[in-house]
């Protein structure tokens, strides 16, 4: 029997069509250029069935309870498919692939995020080759997680970053080689795969509830004001972008005090690095103890993007602060390396 794969389309370049004022999404016109491609009269490509959301979104419209609404159209159909693809924006496609493996729980199949730098209504595109690859991988490979299909590799959606604006290898997963490489062939590195929940586990998809997270990049002379404005309630976590291997301004006593009076109130604080590969060791330099000492964890070498999805997991799960602090350095889906 031919797979099946069970394609989510949310919005994004790699569907829109030229208009007068530019690019646009337009209902219906994506599904037709899929179907229409020849490739998917082959035998050797999967069965395909389209669910196209009203309305679509650019990726920069995409919000927490549009990942809740993806999650739970998976768990709908997770009986009926082999595969799933997502075919989503790319700004803030590594946000949604970050998010996703924390709310499919006992996850057993590939859920494929990919989409394109040009769209696929255009002569030359590359839209047609992430479609075409995404759906053999999703049909093709037993990759029991949420993964980024983009250009010429696989990569663990919570790992996954965006590196350029207008390149067509767009991502990057800096501190884990990439699952696949896409070339002649299509080549799982099988070492770097998550294992297969146990036999007569069932998908559970984890409710993301509304919850308040934010992200605050350190700068050169950061204002202790604008933290202490920052994390105040009903702030619940925040991932703060500090230097190298996690250090801030310890000179600054106001900049520390509005941490540790944050954290004294119950608010996490994830310490990630502002550089793109590398791991956070708060003990490494006194600029980073200081952090420590006023209440900051370490987000080791999570991306900000999984960083901000997996608070928001943990939030919506009502669980004591401390037992989120915990979990937040506690590698759940393959995020983290410690």
């Amino acid at each position: 029997m031919k797979k099946r794969v069970y394609i989510i389309y949310t919005g994004g370049t790699v569907g829109m069509q030229p208009t007068p004022e530019g690019y646009a999404p337009a209902p219906g016109y994506l599904a037709e250029q899929i179907m229409s491609m020849p490739e998917l009269k082959s035998n050797l490509m999967p069965e395909v069935d389209i669910q196209e959301y009203d309305p679509l979104l650019d990726s920069a419209n995409i919000t927490p309870e549009d990942w809740y609404k993806i999650a739970r159209d998976i768990g709908a159909h997770y009986h009926d498919y082999d595969g799933f693809i997502i075919l989503h924006g790319t700004d803030t496609m590594a946000y949604t692939a970050s998010a996703l493996p924390f709310m499919l729980q006992e996850l057993g199949k590939p859920v494929v995020l990919t989409g394109s730098q040009i769209p696929l209504c255009e002569v030359r595109n590359d839209a047609r080759a992430n479609i075409i690859t995404a759906l053999t991988v999703a049909a093709d490979f037993a990759i029991p997680e949420v993964c980024l299909c983009f250009g010429n590799q696989l990569l663990r959606g919570c790992r996954s970053v965006k590196v350029s604006t207008d390149g067509l290898d767009a991502f990057a997963s800096p501190n884990l080689p990439p699952l696949g490489d896409i070339g002649v062939d299509i080549r799982i590195h099988r070492e770097l795969v998550l294992p297969a929940p146990s036999e007569g586990s069932s998908l559970q998809v984890q409710e993301l509830k509304q919850v308040n997270v934010g992200a605050l990049p350190l700068w050169p002379g950061i204002p202790a004001q604008v933290v202490r404005n920052f994390l105040q309630p009903p702030l619940q976590g925040l991932i703060l972008r500090a230097y190298g291997v996690g250090n801030g301004p310890t000179n600054n006593a106001d900049f520390l005090a509005a941490l540790e009076e944050a954290t004294a109130r119950g608010v996490v604080i994830v310490d990630c690095t502002q550089c793109l590969r590398g791991s956070v060791h708060l003990g490494d330099y006194a600029t980073g103890s200081a952090l420590a000492r006023a209440g900051v964890i370490s987000g080791y070498d999570m991306t900000a993007e999984a960083a901000l999805a997996k608070l928001s997991y943990l939030f919506s799960q009502n669980l004591p602060v401390n037992e989120i602090k915990r979990l937040v350095q506690t590698n759940l889906r393959g995020e983290l390396t410690v």
